[in-house]
Formats: C-alpha cells, sequence, structure tokens
C-alpha cells in the first residue's frame, strides 16, 4: 500500500482476517500508514517468504511495483483497486469482506503472468530493469523526434522515427500500448506487443510477437535524448548508438483471481463496453 487512502480499506480487511482466525503480517509503510499492529516486514519481498496470499491496496501502479519486488515468488497477490480504473486490482474496495469469504471458501484460481527485461548499455553503464507490464523507450521534455532501430531475432524490423516505443507484455497490453493505439490481447497470450508512439510514417502499426522473440532496440541520434522506462520508472538514459535488448524474464508472478471474475468481464465493466447481445 502507497496511499494514505487506503488506510481505512487496510483496516476493515485486517478485522475481517482477524475475525476468521488468520494471521496477519504487514510491510513496514502499511503499518505506518494505517497504524495496524501486527508483525511487520520490511517490504513485499520480506513478506512473499512467510505468507501464503499477499493482499495489495491501491491501483495498478501499487500492484506493479509489488510485483517487482515479489517476482520469482510462487505466493500469490490479490489486488485491492482504491484507484479508478485498475486492471491489475481484482476487488473492488467496497467487496472486500466479500472477496475474502471466496477466498475461504477455496473459491478462487491462479494466473501466471511473464515479466519481462531489458538489459544492455544506458549511458555507459550496463544496466538490467524487469517489468510486468512494459519497457518503453521515450523522448524527453523536447518535442522533437527519435530514431530507433528495431529487430526482433536478428533481423531488422524498421527505424522507427517516433516519440517513442512501448514493447508490452501481455499483462501490459491494457496499459500505456492500448493508450497508444495497441492490440488489446489476454493477459495469459504468450506475445509481446511492439507500439510506436505517435509515429512519423502512417504505415507503422502495433506488431504482435511471439513471447520467445528476442528484441533489440538501438538509439540512433544523439538528440534529443532518449530514456528508457520499466513499467514507468526512469532506469537510464540512451546515448547513440547504445542498444537495449528486450525478452521474457525467467521470472513471473502469481495474481489471485476469484471465481465470478475474468479478464473480458474487467473489460467491458472498466472500459464501458456497450452493445446489443444476441
Amino acid at each position: 500500500m502507497d496511499k494514505p487512502a487506503c488506510a481505512a480499506s487496510v483496516r476493515a480487511a485486517a478485522r475481517l482476517i482477524q475475525r476468521a482466525g488468520r494471521k496477519i503480517f504487514c510491510d513496514a509503510a502499511t503499518a505506518k500508514i494505517s497504524r495496524l499492529k501486527c508483525e511487520v516486514r520490511p517490504d513485499a519481498a520480506a513478506l512473499a517468504k512467510e505468507v501464503d496470499l499477499i493482499l495489495v491496496f491501491g491501483g495498478d501502479g501499487t500492484m506493479l511495483h509489488a510485483a517487482r519486488q515479489i517476482a520469482g515468488s510462487r505466493t500469490p497477490m490479490l489486488g485491492v483497486n482504491i484507484g479508478s480504473l485498475g486492471f491489475l486490482t481484482a476487488v473492488p474496495s467496497d467487496q472486500i469482506a466479500g472477496a475474502l469469504k471466496s477466498v475461504w471458501e477455496g473459491k478462487f484460481k491462479f494466473e501466471s503472468r511473464a515479466l519481462i527485461e531489458a538489459t544492455g548499455i544506458c549511458h555507459g553503464s550496463r544496466l538490467t530493469a524487469s517489468a510486468l507490464n512494459d519497457i518503453v523507450v521515450t523522448r524527453g521534455a523536447v518535442s522533437r523526434l527519435i530514431a530507433l532501430d528495431v529487430s526482433v531475432n536478428g533481423e531488422l524490423v524498421t527505424r522507427y522515427r517516433c516519440d517513442g516505443l512501448i514493447v508490452s507484455s501481455p499483462t501490459g497490453s491494457t496499459a500505456y500500448s492500448l493508450a497508444a493505439g495497441g492490440a488489446i490481447v489476454l493477459p495469459t497470450a504468450e506475445v509481446f506487443a511492439l507500439t510506436p508512439i505517435c509515429p512519423h510514417a502512417l504505415s507503422n502499426r502495433s506488431i504482435i510477437l511471439p513471447l520467445s522473440a528476442t528484441i533489440r532496440v538501438k538509439a540512433i541520434n544523439a538528440a534529443p535524448a532518449a530514456f528508457l522506462n520499466a513499467d514507468g520508472q526512469i532506469v537510464g538514459e540512451l546515448d547513440a548508438g547504445d542498444e537495449i535488448t528486450i525478452r521474457r524474464s525467467r521470472r513471473a508472478v502469481r495474481l489471485m483471481r476469484l471465481e465470478h471474475g475474468s479478464f473480458l468481464e474487467a473489460m467491458r465493466r472498466k472500459l464501458h463496453w456497450r452493445g446489443t447481445y444476441l
């Protein structure tokens, strides 16, 4: 949890968990904000080693942060939505009582979500960055196009002249990629989505690639600066000639889904899809 507005929901969930005879552990930041008196651990990574389920209160950003912390762990996460949209958070905050009842009754399933990672040289330093949603190369504040050479499995795709490029995981198809005109894919699909941001050629469209592919992105021009982002966090600056390799990570995270929920149902509800049902 990273929002003070979540405190009331956290305390309500804690009372329900205690009444059910379960033991509560909490990360230090959440315990401080919500004033919970329970077993405290430094962060989500430490919690994952001792608990059977991690409840994450907030929006998708909070879920992404927790996912990177516990990547590779078998401990599942269940997201409680305090934000507005939230594709990763499965439970609205006002439905936490019913959600926990379903958990106690075993009415849930697990989904494994692949992480993706970027490796390479950025501004003279070697880096590795992991993401659950997307790896993005984008221009800075200067309103000029950047040039990026992109290859897949060693074969050149094209030289993009654009505001940026999004390489999204299946989970990330409903995030920045969707806003940039990319396709929506099921989060369990084994694919990347390669989506240019405001490309200078109208023929440039989002490309769907197998998740087994190796994608290389090379910065061509020295100015304006190009920045590498992982799940919205800037992790480095690309100089001209710097090349980043993006591939599926060996690590994954597990999300808990309640039986009555599904990705398609969430799409209909959260994107306000309407139409005639035959």
